[in-house]
């Protein structure tokens, strides 16, 4: 019954984009887990949400959806999800965006968690997407471009993401154990940033850290970095993590066949990330990052 209700929302929201000349982007999420899944979507700052915002996938389904013009924000799986039988409360153990129902509504996910952050049709005309690790990580993420095309030369159209299972190799002092009675049964489900685990300012990249000149990467952002060269593991990670795309389409697949995965590092070849995807812990906002903001410029004189 919730699928069915889902299914009609997508395509309810389909029909008005297509009648609407409004339709851009459809996003096709695949669940290759051998679990559930539960996607969540928050769209950012000045941006509406979409019909809907959270949804369950399971082994093996996928579910196409369509983005509007100039859409930024980011999508997440939840993991290991469940509804209280006497409160209905709906609850994740990663990646719960805090609505106590399916739906996010608005609200972002708790780390740890892996994400996918989109701004479409950016500067230049060019789609904006990475896969972050900056919040921790949860499970397997894929982000392939489908039908792209470069802009004045600028766009690679990169496959990125992060496809190993960094829980079994999360350090110990960042793993997020499963909630359990009985400790015997306790399961690693995610691996946490260093900024949630310890909060120092030197790993969030705030307070005196707030600038690429002071953040700089640790050993633990390297832990991430190495299992998944082409992921943010910072915030100030742009070089290696962000990439363009015109006119594509995009499929984002959770547990990906580790064949798919992205051979090399080598990020967006504007080396900037469009200015509207700034990384933050928990947050995501629409303002440009001062240091990027002359290479918008020679972007779009070049384009």
């Amino acid at each position: 019954m919730v699928n069915a209700q889902v299914s009609l929302a997508f395509f309810s929201l389909r029909f008005i984009f297509l009648i609407s000349g409004a339709l851009s982007t459809t996003f096709t999420l695949v669940n290759q887990c051998n679990y559930k899944v539960w996607p969540g979507i928050l769209s950012g700052a000045g941006t509406a949400q979409l019909a809907s915002t959270g949804f369950l996938l399971n082994p093996g389904q996928s579910v196409s959806i369509p983005f509007p013009t100039g859409w930024s924000g980011r999508l997440w799986g939840r993991t290991f999800c469940s509804q209280d039988s006497s409160t209905g409360k709906f609850t994740c153990a990663t990646g719960d965006c805090s609505s106590g129902t399916l739906e996010c509504s608005g609200a972002g996910a708790a780390p740890p968690v892996t994400l996918a952050e989109f701004t479409l049709n950016g500067v230049g005309g060019l789609d904006f997407y990475d896969v972050s690790l900056v919040d921790g990580y949860n499970l397997p993420m894929l982000v392939s471009p489908q039908g792209g095309t470069r802009v004045g030369g600028v766009g690679n159209c990169s496959t990125t993401g992060c496809v190993g299972d960094l829980n079994e190799a999360c350090p110990k002092e960042l793993k997020k154990m499963m909630d359990s009675r009985s400790s015997s049964n306790s399961e690693c489900v995610g691996c946490k940033s260093a900024c949630e685990a310890f909060g120092d300012p030197r790993y969030c990249c705030i307070g005196s850290y707030a600038t690429p000149d002071t953040c700089k990467p640790t050993d633990y952002s390297e832990f991430f970095k190495n299992a998944c060269p082409k992921s943010y593991s910072y915030a100030y990670d742009d070089g290696t993590s962000t990439f363009t795309c015109s006119s594509a389409d995009y499929v984002i697949t959770f547990c990906p066949a580790s064949d798919d995965s992205p051979k090399s590092s080598g990020g967006s070849d504007t080396g900037v990330d469009g200015g509207l995807l700034r990384k933050s812990r928990g947050g995501l906002t629409n303002m440009p990052l001062p240091f990027l903001t002359s290479l918008i410029i020679t972007v779009l004189t070049a384009v």
